[in-house]
């Protein structure tokens, strides 16, 4: 599961071609594309486990004399590489038996046999001395857990990768885990840690096993402008170089952010209905799809309600590119749901911002917290009376 500097884990581009022939979305012509790709993919790697897999879930046919040759080159394999370990074990060092059992981990990993290759992983690391090797199996592990989505594991994963560089460990491997964990947080939609994380790494990025640097780029945008204040988002994102060189080869992103931080609300919704496909289709953000649709719609009003004490229902529909009743409907569900701080007066067609105040919320939520523990205490009193 090793990949070169600049080129993604080809494990991972498979999980988006398989993620992609399961969504709803995609036309029926794309996917007989993607199911021609995924099925040599399987074919050129022998991944009989995963082929098995996707039979059952519906995804491919079946192929016996396919399933059955993967079968036996799975099995020939691997017993190639239990006479290396055995032969390492009798005849050679404790290096070359670690490198043995890593071989049939990868081995594992390859053909997608997720359970087999945890517990040959776990084998390899009772033979592992060094820090930066046991960092290597960790990323293995965590490569793992985002080509099966399983959270559980990339967070048990996370933790055990930072206990790991307590003892020690180079900053080239500190900095992937930050990408690791950033794209973790991403997927559990703690969009605020995943920017911070992102922006962290943004000068050292050498994580091509995860994607590309452009995607990198896209995800670090799309976090920052819902997580980031807009003094922030200027120093860290809209002027930072490593972002302003390739944002440009990102449709849509650029007009994107820089229309929002611009406040050019009519030339920002353009943008942001072009960028709506690629947060759909993308296997990371696309469960957060609505979620992330309705945050960028609260700042963006938000920012726009700033600079007004009260602003007509018109006037905001005009900036925006909309109609009246289509900002009427909108706002009306963010009022309601305690993200907006304004009311709409429907006669005079006037919307009156009131930003809450929060030295007042704070003297508030004291009084609220004092009257409740006086409660409690006169209740517990009379108990003790009795």
């Amino acid at each position: 599961m090793e990949a070169h500097e600049g080129i993604q884990e080809p494990h991972l581009v498979l999980a988006n071609k398989l993620f992609l022939l399961t969504h709803p979305d995609v036309e029926d012509i794309e996917k007989v594309r993607l199911k021609d790709e995924v099925f040599n993919s399987i074919k050129a790697d022998d991944m009989a486990p995963l082929y098995e897999t996707l039979i059952a879930d519906s995804v491919l046919e079946k192929d016996q004399a396919v399933l059955d040759s993967m079968r036996s080159k799975n099995e020939e394999e691997l017993k190639k590489l239990d006479e290396k370990i055995a032969d390492a074990e009798e005849n050679l060092g404790e290096s070359e038996v670690r490198e043995a059992h890593l071989a049939k981990s990868l081995y594992y990993i390859r053909i997608s046999d997720k359970e087999k290759a945890l517990e040959q992983l776990k084998v390899t690391e009772s033979k592992t001395v060094a820090v930066g090797q046991k960092m290597d199996l960790v990323f293995y592990t965590l490569q793992l857990g985002f080509f099966y989505m399983d959270f559980d594991l990339i967070s048990k994963s996370i933790d055990k990768a930072k206990k790991l560089f307590e003892e020690g460990g180079d900053w080239e491997r500190k900095n992937r885990l930050k990408v690791y964990e950033g794209l973790y947080c991403m997927s559990t939609r703690n969009f605020k840690k995943a920017a911070d994380l992102f922006l962290d790494s943004i000068s050292t990025f050498t994580t091509y096993d995860l994607f590309p640097y452009e995607t990198f780029i896209f995800y670090t945008v799309l976090t920052s402008i819902i997580s980031l204040d807009r003094v922030s988002l200027k120093q860290k994102v809209v002027d930072a170089p490593e972002i302003l060189t390739v944002i440009g080869k990102i449709p849509h992103l650029s007009e994107f952010m820089n229309s929002l931080y611009g406040c050019q609300y009519k030339a920002f919704f353009v943008a942001f209905a072009g960028l709506t496909d690629q947060i759909k289709f993308d296997r990371y953000l696309h469960p957060h799809f609505r979620y992330y649709m309705r945050e960028v719609r609260t700042v963006v009003y938000s920012q726009f309600l700033e600079s007004y004490k009260s602003v007509t229902m018109e006037a905001m529909a005009t900036a925006f590119g909309v109609t009246v009743d289509f900002i009427d409907l909108e706002l009306s569900r963010f009022i309601a749901a305690g993200k907006l701080h304004c009311k709409i007066d429907k006669v005079a067609g006037v919307l009156e911002t009131n930003r809450p105040d929060a030295k007042n919320a704070l003297y508030q939520a004291t009084i609220k917290q004092g009257d409740f523990l006086l409660n409690r205490i006169q209740k517990l009193s009379r108990v003790i009376d009795l």
